[in-house]
């Protein structure tokens, strides 16, 4: 792929003329399971932001690739990373090169996945690295190393998730267009940015709840070094409910996709099973044990949807 020089390096109206759709749209959800407790659900459709850079990416990503300046992208993700995929997608609307460093150097001999074979054919240079070099990359050194192996030494690096201080501001909006519509903005979390950027921008008594999608109690100290990083202190009222992540990232066990093909025949709204469906299935838990007050209105933010 050729390389983009900085005199025609994506701007705000290069960005722009990907024409994403925002705001997103915020459509009420009538289900039983919250009306019988007095609270109403909204739904905001992220997942309907653009066809390709799918809800947060595109609020996360469009900062980063601004900042790129036509240098070559380089990012981070598993075997199935939305994240992986959103990037590669960018850089081929965009004209920007882009190399993903994936997690488990066994899988370079692999067949790839549908996952990564959507990353090359949108022109992703992939790039695989062992899982404990992987688990070092925030380290300066360890870094420096992949980038030089990878050979993108000048690249513009953005972590694993697309969370750092540009993403975290990028979605600073989201929690504008939630303002005054509902007393709880509920998201789910991976790497911690949404939830931070959401919270600074959410405006009033309202409150933010993160439902994480990992184990091991890390994500609080992330989500306030990212809003410090970004806004030089914490920012909003928001919490996380650590209970629902069925035993770790990209667990869907029996009961999780039963609730979860549940939900799409009741709405018609499609369910992304690793991010998407925790966060609802904990609503309805919540719900049922009387953690929102009769009059609540729980706004969900739907952050992608099902690949493929």
């Amino acid at each position: 792929m050729a390389r983009v020089t900085s005199s025609d390096a994506p701007g705000p109206a290069a960005l722009a003329a990907l024409r994403p759709r925002l705001p997103s749209p915020l459509e009420e959800t009538v289900d039983a399971r919250f009306e019988r407790h007095g609270v109403r659900l909204l739904l905001k459709r992220d997942d309907l932001v653009h066809p390709e850079l799918v809800g947060n990416k595109w609020r996360k990503l469009a900062p980063n690739l601004a900042a790129a300046r036509g240098r070559t992208v380089v990012t981070f993700g598993g075997a199935y990373s939305n994240h992986l995929r959103a990037t590669a997608a960018a850089g081929r609307l965009l004209g920007l090169p882009t190399v993903g460093v994936v997690r488990g150097e066994e899988l370079a001999g692999r067949p790839l996945n549908p996952s990564l074979a959507r990353c090359a054919a949108d022109g992703m240079r992939l790039h695989f690295v062992q899982r404990s070099v992987y688990r070092r990359t925030t380290e300066p050194d360890t870094l420096a190393a992949v980038l030089r192996a990878a050979d993108a030494e000048d690249a513009y690096v953005v972590p694993e998730g697309g969370s750092n201080a540009a993403a975290v501001r990028g979605c600073v909006d989201l929690g504008g267009e939630l303002t005054g519509a509902a007393d709880v903005a509920a998201v789910a979390c991976g790497t911690g940015g949404t939830l931070a950027g959401l919270a600074a921008g959410l405006a009033g008594s309202a409150r933010v709840l993160g439902i994480p999608v990992l184990k091991g109690g890390f994500l609080g100290a992330r989500i306030r070094a990212l809003q410090t990083e970004a806004f030089g202190g914490p920012r909003g009222d928001w919490s996380l409910d650590e209970r629902f992540h069925c035993g770790g990232y990209a667990r869907v066990p029996a009961h999780l996709e039963a609730f979860t093909a549940d939900f799409e025949q009741r709405h018609g709204v499609p369910v992304e099973r690793v991010y998407v469906a925790k966060l609802l299935h904990a609503l309805v838990t919540l719900a049922g044990e009387g953690a929102f007050p009769r009059g609540s209105t729980v706004a969900a933010v739907v952050t992608g949807r099902p690949f493929p």
